[in-house]
């Protein structure tokens, strides 16, 4: 199924100004994603199924849409080098320094969860028995409400595990079918989940974070909406904090107060 110049338009345009996600030149990945599924939904043309996501009052159809469009495929432990530095290098850094033993994480763009729940591990693993004696819950957002309802049931593939150590697999899931795994209760209360349109007013953050994790999301954004979004991501952080991005992306030619310490790993400087 084809989307017409005219449907095209009214769509990225809607998307651009609502979500910040820049779909002008995927008009080719919005054919391959949505085709088969408006096709199921009754819908005989791009049209017809645009028409009836605008006038869905509820944003329902909506976030939907957003989630299909911007959903890729993830698993446990993706780009072990973030987690790698997170345990060597942030960590130590900020468990250092902080005599409230309050570490804030957040996972912004958490998707159905694998990203939240491998950092909640990580945690686990590296403070052992003095996890008890802090605050160290993971923050995970994501603007689709399925995403997340996903990544609260905590059910996952085999396939989802292939990166993650055996002893993990272990240790925080119970397998409960032939080729499915479901998180355990241990780690499921350690990641706090909620909806968030990063376009958002950041100020619903009470308190700064000393790590943000927003990985493969900026690929979706202009110039200009990374820009604004990595100022958003800097006045969120602690001085000293740390951001790390998915490892095809880069802040080059962002300006702004970061340093980067490692490939696609930047540090609040001022």
């Amino acid at each position: 199924m084809q989307i017409s110049d005219k449907d095209f338009t009214r769509l990225y345009t809607h998307v651009k100004s609502h979500f910040g996600v820049n779909l002008e030149k995927k008009k080719t990945l919005i054919e391959g994603r949505l085709s088969n599924y408006i096709i199921s939904e009754g819908f005989n043309s791009f049209t017809e199924y645009i028409d009836d996501v605008f006038a869905d009052r509820s944003g329902g159809k909506m976030n939907t849409l957003m989630t299909k469009l911007t959903t890729n495929y993830t698993y446990f432990m993706r780009e072990e080098v973030h987690y790698k530095f997170m345990q060597e290098v942030a960590l130590p850094y900020w468990t250092s320094h902080l005599r409230d033993r309050d570490l804030r994480i957040w996972s912004a763009g958490c998707a159905s969860g694998e990203e939240a729940y491998t950092t909640a591990m990580v945690l686990r693993e590296w403070f052992g028995p003095k996890i008890r004696d802090w605050d160290a819950t993971v923050l995970a957002t994501d603007i689709s409400v399925r995403v997340l309802e996903m990544a609260k049931a905590g059910i996952y593939p085999e396939e989802h595990f292939e990166h993650l150590p055996k002893t993990w697999k272990l240790k925080y899931f119970d397998k409960i079918g032939e080729e499915k795994y479901k998180i355990k209760d241990v780690l499921a209360k350690s990641v706090h989940y909620g909806q968030f349109n990063l376009m958002g007013n950041f100020s619903r953050f009470k308190k700064k974070f000393h790590i943000i994790f927003c990985r493969n999301v900026m690929i979706y954004f202009d110039p200009p909406t990374k820009q604004a979004l990595a100022k958003k991501y800097h006045d969120a952080l602690e001085l000293g904090g740390y951001l790390f991005i998915g490892l095809s992306e880069t802040l080059s030619g962002i300006q702004g107060d970061f340093q980067q310490v490692a490939p696609s790993i930047y540090r609040r400087v001022k």
